[in-house]
C-alpha cells in the first residue's frame, strides 16, 4: 500500500474537519465535537484517562460530556504541528491538541495531549473512525506530564 500526502481538496476537508473540532470544543458543544467522529458504534477511541477505551460514539461522547463539565466556564482549544496523510479513502492524522480554562476549583486546568486520528471517508465526508489520546509519563515518578510540547 503507497502513503501519500492528501490532495489539497483531501487535506482542506480534513483541516476544516479539525477546525470544526477544535471551534466546538472551544465552545463546549458536545453535537459539534461529535460530527468529527463517525456516528455509531464502530467508533473506537483509547484515550489518556481511564478507561483508556471507549467503544461506540455514545460511549465517546459520554466521555467527553464528562471531560467538558471539568470545565465550568470558558475553554481554549487549540491543535499545532498537525500532519496527515492518506491512502484511498483512508487517512491518518497527528498533532498537539491543548485545552486550558478554569477548572471547577477555580484553578486553571491546562492539558496538552499528543493525539492520532485515522479517517475514512463516508458518502463524501472524512469522519474520524479511531482516536488515539495520551502524554508522556516521568518514569522515574510515574506522572503524566500534562504540559509538554515537542
Amino acid at each position: 500500500m503507497s502513503i501519500s500526502a492528501l490532495s489539497p481538496n483531501d487535506n482542506s476537508e480534513i483541516n476544516a474537519s479539525l477546525d470544526r473540532l477544535v471551534a466546538a470544543v472551544s465552545a463546549k458543544d458536545v453535537d459539534g465535537i461529535m460530527a468529527y467522529y463517525v456516528p455509531d458504534e464502530s467508533l473506537r477511541v483509547f484515550d489518556a484517562l481511564p478507561p483508556r477505551q471507549y467503544i461506540g460514539a455514545t460511549a465517546h461522547r459520554n466521555n467527553w460530556e464528562s471531560f467538558m463539565s471539568r470545565y465550568p466556564g470558558t475553554v481554549h482549544a487549540e491543535v499545532s504541528d498537525w500532519k496527515t496523510e492518506n491512502s484511498g479513502n483512508l487517512a491518518c492524522g497527528h498533532g498537539i491538541f491543548r485545552i486550558a480554562g478554569p477548572a471547577e476549583d477555580g484553578e486553571p486546568l491546562d492539558v496538552t495531549v499528543r493525539f492520532t486520528n485515522i479517517f475514512r471517508r463516508i458518502n463524501g465526508e472524512w469522519l474520524a473512525v479511531h482516536e488515539h489520546v495520551s502524554w508522556p509519563v516521568d518514569l522515574s515518578t510515574g506522572k503524566a506530564d500534562l504540559n509538554s510540547m515537542p
